[in-house]
């Protein structure tokens, strides 16, 4: 790979360790997923007014949950009593909720997961039932709670068996469209998986947890929805930086949902102990009712199956990498199988650039800092390789190992497709890659902020870098001028922008516009947004709500808030940890 000026591609995001690859396999694995889209505003279709009105329920009297899709085919723990324990040989507990104690209040739902996933009219937020179904008082008839039993690798090392200890699955909802979405209460008390746990989750991360997920939906990343968020007064308490010092927070739940929530140590804790038989049934229902590109007769499907977890995993990372998301905790039963975004925790948008950024202060090796996603998607998908190898043959582990030696082509490509992207680049240049590593270099040696740094290349003009006349309201842009080779690096990159083919400069920034967001949840934003929610202010979820829901428009209520403005001082320190 070429390296000039002295950029290293790969070193400014910390991958150097990613293994070497073999291109013989590209096509099995390209073969196997389409790439995601780009993040950006690009329009979904949704039904019209009329017809969806017309279908969405106005209370849960004909509207159903259901478990029996699960159930039917998945072994159910057959102890039926709710204490922590090792379970062995099922793959779910059935465990009900705990409700809360005092009164439940209401801070945010998402109409749109509402309407267009669950079917159920706005109004039916405003009754006590849907209260009661979302804090975990109630269960819809006919369907059976459950939590799930898994294990994983936590910070490198095996965890042995972890599972949902404070989230229940409350049913699968098949709606309109045919879809089977499955509904989860996260906070909702104790299960057989709780550990040395309450079973509850505390107001501060269901906050954060609810405004992320909805946050990288509307930045197009694969990831689980939030619903609803309620909090109570019951009293949680946590040693939120494992200082000794514990307080007494306010428990919260949010109701989340996914298409599925089988995770790497799903499969993990099955090859662990052993239950070969029961990791092929789960395997073969995986299969059959999310990987649609997989013929489920086939005798090569768990090589397949691999394949496109491969592929979609590299894809996923690299569309964390392009918004500066790090996760924070990307452990094996934190990877969805279905490669989508889930688990929130210690998560963190980075804002001044740096690869060594570290979301979550629990983290004291680093492991989990933005740069090392990549190795780490590495590393899990070789637990997964381990954990299917006991029903692979010696030609079909031989072929799953060179599919995972193409990861890293993979994810190099598509990441550079996406900066590309960010920097309005049409087609293909010997010197793309240098060009944008020779302003990460920059990026990084000004501490400038990365989604501001792109978002205001998106809106300046050619003729204002030309003059390197760099206005003041693109802070972080000027913040960069200040580097002696800024001035090389506009020169290369508006000779660059010259072989764009039939561009134009006002093209090229509204393409950008479409792919760099205005808005993420930084750190401090959900850090005030939790402040006042503590004291019963919920006005500032509800505005960060509205405003990512269009991270890419301009939104007049979120600049007089300063969201696109430089860390305010008093959040320069702001620390988040794993206890939640």
């Amino acid at each position: 790979m070429a390296q000039r000026r002295g950029f290293s591609w790969l070193w400014l995001w910390g991958v150097a360790g990613l293994a070497a690859v073999n291109c013989r396999l590209r096509s099995v694995l390209e073969g196997s997923a389409g790439l995601p889209r780009l993040p950006g505003n690009e329009s979904v279709h949704r039904p019209g007014s009329c017809e969806t009105q017309a279908r969405l329920a106005a209370s849960f009297d004909f509207w159903t949950l259901s478990s029996e899709y699960l159930i039917d085919v998945l072994p159910i723990d057959p102890v039926k009593e709710n204490y922590v324990r090792k379970v062995k040989n099922c793959i779910f507990s059935v465990v009900f909720p705990t409700p809360l104690k005092s009164r439940v209040r209401l801070v945010a739902v998402t109409k749109e997961v509402l309407e267009d996933i669950l079917d159920l009219d706005l109004s039916v937020s405003e009754t006590n039932d849907f209260i009661q179904l979302v804090s975990g008082e109630k269960i819809v008839f006919g369907s059976i709670p459950l939590a799930h039993r898994y294990g994983g690798h936590q910070f490198g090392v095996w965890a042995d068996q972890l599972g949902d200890g404070r989230a229940h699955l409350i049913g699968i909802h098949v709606n309109r469209k045919g879809e089977k979405w499955e509904l989860q209460l996260k906070g909702s008390g104790k299960t057989p998986y709780s550990r040395n746990g309450d079973g509850r989750a505390v107001l501060r991360s269901s906050v954060r947890e609810f405004l992320c997920s909805e946050a990288l939906y509307h930045l197009g990343i694969p990831t689980s929805r939030a619903a609803s968020l309620v909090v109570s007064d019951d009293e949680v308490w946590r040693d939120q930086f494992y200082n000794g010092n514990i307080v007494k927070e306010r428990g919260a739940v949010v109701l989340r949902i996914a298409k599925s929530w089988f995770r790497i140590g799903s499969l993990e804790i099955l090859a662990h102990y052993g239950e070969l038989d029961l990791l092929r049934t789960l395997l073969d229902f995986i299969i059959q009712e999310h990987f649609p590109s997989v013929d489920a007769k086939e005798p090569n499907r768990y090589v397949d199956f691999f394949s496109v977890v491969v592929s979609e995993t590299a894809q996923l990372i690299a569309l964390w990498m392009s918004v500066g998301f790090a996760h924070g905790v990307c452990n094996t039963d934190n990877f969805s199988l279905l490669s989508i975004t889930i688990d929130y925790g210690p998560f963190g948008f980075m804002e001044a650039y740096n690869p060594d950024f570290v979301p979550n202060i629990s983290d004291d090796e680093k492991r989990y800092k933005i740069g090392n996603q990549a190795n780490i998607g590495m590393f899990n998908l070789n637990k997964l390789l381990q954990a299917l190898n006991p029903l692979l043959d010696h030609r079909q582990k031989k072929l799953a190992a060179q599919i995972l030696e193409e990861y890293s082509v993979l994810y190099y490509a598509r990441f550079r497709e996406l900066f590309k992207a960010k920097l309005g680049l049409l087609g293909e240049k010997e010197d793309d890659d240098d060009l944008i590593a020779f302003l990460l270099h920059l990026m990084k040696e000004t501490e400038a902020d990365f989604t501001m740094t792109f978002r205001q290349l998106s809106e300046i003009t050619q003729n204002q870098l030309l003059e390197l006349s760099i206005p003041q309201q693109f802070w972080a842009l000027k913040k960069i001028s200040q580097h002696g080779l800024f001035p090389a690096w506009v020169s290369r990159y508006l000779s660059r922008l010259k072989s764009n083919m039939n561009d134009s400069d006002s093209k090229r920034r509204k393409r950008m516009t479409t792919v760099n967001p205005k808005y993420v949840l930084k750190n401090w934003m959900a850090e005030s947004a939790v402040q006042k929610a503590e004291i019963n202010d919920f006005s500032e979820v509800r505005l960060l709500q509205q405003v990512l829901q269009h991270p890419f428009q301009k939104h007049s209520a979120a600049e007089k808030a300063g969201y696109s403005s430089p860390t305010p001082s008093w959040a320069k320190d702001l620390r988040v940890s794993c206890s939640s």
